[in-house]
């Protein structure tokens, strides 16, 4: 049958001489995996359509969906959002991409999530036309809801009797736990903050040094990789942090 969808890219890769297979997040059925017919050929009908598959599109589709198959296809495409600054500034598509590639270690089932998809969406647009602020704060911002929305949302709250994050157990405490997985101090009381904050906007008024943001979004990851099967290495990371800086 013939779906419509948006979907959000998250891989793509060359096959064949004119094709592509491409990997998105969808609306309706979650991670997909199509092969998108000759967009890489050079006539008129074709030319510069591949770049609609370059990770962190938000596209129209229409889809064949067979639940049988672990390859699909997409009959039709079109942007869903076409970007204003993401794709060419360089702080902007840094976060972008290091938002892709922390959900491609997240997402190991294929199942659709809905709400997911509205905050992947959401942070992407926010990616583009929020200040420089929102943008450096964003990356926090996600990957505390990307873990909400795969199940394990931190709790509890920042203060004076729960000073330390657990990290492993996804939990304000009174006192460091065994294990080296956890924050403290100034770093556990931002992170309180951002775990508050209800609107993007508001990471307008979350001010960070270098130095705390570089070590939350660390934290952040660490977070994550506890509680996601087969996470694996981040290369990424390394070129937000230094873009951050």
């Amino acid at each position: 049958m013939i779906h419509a969808t948006k979907g959000i890219v998250l891989r793509t890769v060359k096959y064949g001489d004119t094709s592509v297979i491409t990997t998105v997040y969808t609306e309706l059925f979650g991670v997909q995996s199509y092969i998108v017919k000759g967009v890489r050929q050079s006539s008129k009908t074709s030319a510069g359509k591949a770049v609609y598959f370059q990770p962190a599109a938000i596209l129209e589709m229409e889809v064949y969906h067979n639940e049988l198959k672990q390859l699909q296809f997409v009959k039709e495409f079109q942007w869903a959002y076409l970007y204003e600054r993401l794709l060419f500034d360089v702080m902007r598509n840094a976060v972008a991409m290091y938002v892709i590639e922390l959900l491609q270690h997240s997402l190991k089932q294929p199942e659709a999530n809905p709400e997911l998809f509205y905050l992947i969406e959401d942070t992407l647009k926010q990616l583009d036309k929020g200040s420089d602020t929102l943008v450096a704060n964003l990356p926090l911002y996600f990957i505390l809801h990307l873990g909400s929305e795969l199940g394990f949302q931190m709790q509890g709250t920042y203060h004076a009797q729960t000073p330390v994050l657990d990290l492993q157990e996804g939990i304000f405490i009174r006192e460091k736990p065994a294990h080296p997985y956890y924050i403290e101090s100034r770093l556990a009381e931002v992170a309180g903050q951002l775990l508050s904050l209800q609107f993007y906007n508001d990471l307008d008024h979350i001010s960070l040094n270098r130095q705390i943001r570089r070590e939350l979004l660390q934290a952040f990851q660490t977070y994550i990789a506890l509680h996601v099967a087969d996470f694996g290495e981040m290369r990424s990371l390394g070129v937000l942090q230094e873009v951050l800086n």
